[in-house]
């Protein structure tokens, strides 16, 4: 078997509305509603499907928990610009700019925080 890549990801969230418009406003994703009334969040060639806690779409993981994820996302955008882009929306910056081990290439990379508190690293690829 060989893995090719990552088409979604599912985060369980506590206020679909209120964590669409933070990926929107803050970090660019599309916002597509599809199935019967489903939400996803869409980036480049992948996405990530929203299900509202207490509400969860089967088949789900065992334990669908707002706040349980932790995402690293590769920015195209200049760390420094987006570390200015997150002082304009007003988020807060958890940690960084950090030195990392990406799958593909070391990061420097910042930390934030989604409405549910999941950790999200943004990140630029490091020559």
């Amino acid at each position: 078997m060989h893995i090719e890549r990552l088409d979604h990801l599912v985060l369980t969230v506590a206020d679909i509305e209120r964590t669409c418009a933070f990926y929107g406003a803050v970090l660019g994703f599309r916002v597509e509603t599809f199935g019967s009334g489903r939400t996803a969040l869409v980036f480049g060639q992948q996405k990530i499907n929203l299900h509202l806690a207490g509400h969860e779409f089967e088949p789900k993981a065992l334990a669908p928990t707002p706040g349980s994820g932790d995402l690293c996302l590769i920015a195209s955008t200049p760390l420094a610009e987006v570390i200015a882009e997150l002082g304009s929306a007003q988020v807060a910056i958890e940690e960084g700019p950090a030195d990392r081990t990406g799958a593909c290439a070391p990061l420097r990379s910042v930390y934030v925080r989604d409405p549910d508190h999941n950790l999200i690293e943004i990140s630029n690829y490091v020559s």
